[in-house]
């Protein structure tokens, strides 16, 4: 099975934890992502901003994205992935997180993501559909 750093997409840019919203969400728009890892000043990573994450828990909410900071909405430790585990624990790790894309670390390095779609091009379609099955159910 192929590793997590040969099916990743590389260069992953961060949003820095002292950012704002704002500019995290013009960041996803110029990138084209609907997620990007939240790193802070140590380079560390502190955890994953998506664009559900800015509707809900700042738009909705009525926050201001030009003063609500990205690290404000990292919760916990991020579900991470090592570069060189195989696509079996990045399945595992996507499935019991429910996660559809994870930060993939090299020591302590960020190197790249794994997303759902990354992992449907590189493996065969039964694991495939088993994963987006535990994705989607309760």
């Amino acid at each position: 099975m192929p590793s997590a750093r040969e099916i990743m997409t590389p260069n992953a840019e961060c949003v820095a934890a002292e950012e704002t919203v704002f500019d995290a969400a013009a960041k996803m728009a110029r990138l084209d992502v609907g997620s990007l890892p939240i790193c802070g000043a140590d380079d560390r990573l502190k955890g994953m901003l998506t664009d559900r994450d800015i509707v809900v828990k700042v738009l909705a909410k009525g926050r201001d994205p030009k003063s609500c900071m990205a690290g404000d909405l990292a919760q916990g430790e991020a579900v991470t992935i090592g570069a060189d585990d195989d696509a079996k624990e990045i399945l595992r790790t996507m499935a019991s997180h429910k996660v559809r894309r994870l930060p993939v670390i090299d020591g302590h390095k960020l190197v790249g993501i794994v997303a759902l779609a990354d992992v449907a091009r590189a493996l065969p379609d039964s694991p495939v559909g088993d994963l987006v099955d535990a994705l989607t159910s309760d």
